[in-house]
């Protein structure tokens, strides 16, 4: 008997629900490399969730990245959509068919905040992400507001919590042998050249929200819109 040289494909990866999910990130890989997969497989641009075991893990889609062609479905339904970049919206099918929620381009206040209106399907607000500008010697912060809730304020991770929890990194990293106190907190995370900004998310002086540069991200409070924390993957971390 002859056997083929090529494995059966593997099935579909399985979308998993948007309002739950934890750690995500945005990525094109469906399929990761791993010891047992030699090659990447890739898919479209999502809002993506590891699921399995190591040697054969996935990259669930829970929402999937705009595109004009997308972006021109929903216009007729939609009209405020046309003030939404493409890349900025997000839906909840691989066709865009099922619009899940789109980032206004930004505002800018007398203040110099940048502020990002975040809308759902049926143009209703969801919250705003704002860019607060950044205060020597420190870098930008960032500013979620959901209706209802408490504001979470985004900073990095050097700077966030009390002077108790900052005092302790420092000592830390002092203990470490690692760590410049001039040049690391002038500059926020002396290695960012090597890896991202890590920020802290707070909400009434409690973490509710971590994230790694702009694409990786972990929700700890259940309470937290993943609309809006998405709204800050498109966005980015600039």
């Amino acid at each position: 008997m002859a056997f083929s040289r090529h494995k059966a494909e593997e099935s579909p990866v399985d979308p998993v629900n948007w309002a739950d999910v934890q750690t995500f990130l945005v990525s094109s890989v469906e399929r990761p490399e791993t010891v047992k997969r030699k090659r990447a497989v890739w898919g479209k641009p999502a809002i993506r969730v590891a699921r399995g075991p190591k040697d054969m893990r996935v990259l669930a889609p829970c929402a999937f990245l705009g595109s004009v062609e997308t972006q021109h479905i929903q216009r007729s339904a939609l009209p405020g959509l046309d003030v939404a970049r493409p890349e900025h919206t997000l839906y909840e099918d691989a066709d865009g068919g099922c619009l899940l929620c789109y980032v206004e381009p930004p505002v800018e206040t007398d203040g110099g905040e940048q502020q990002y209106i975040v809308r759902d399907d049926a143009g209703q607000v969801i919250g705003t992400l704002t860019r607060v500008p950044p205060r020597r010697p420190f870098k930008h912060t960032w500013r979620i507001e959901q209706p209802d809730h408490p504001e979470i304020v985004g900073r990095n991770e050097w700077v966030s919590g009390d002077a108790k929890e900052i005092a302790g990194r420092v000592a830390g990293r002092f203990l470490g042998g690692v760590f410049n106190a001039v040049g690391d907190l002038g500059a926020e995370g002396g290695d960012q050249r090597t890896k991202p900004r890590s920020l802290d998310w707070r909400a009434a002086d409690k973490i509710v929200m971590v994230s790694e540069g702009s694409e990786r991200m972990t929700v700890r409070a259940g309470w937290v819109d993943r609309r809006l924390a998405f709204a800050f993957a498109l966005v980015g971390d600039r």
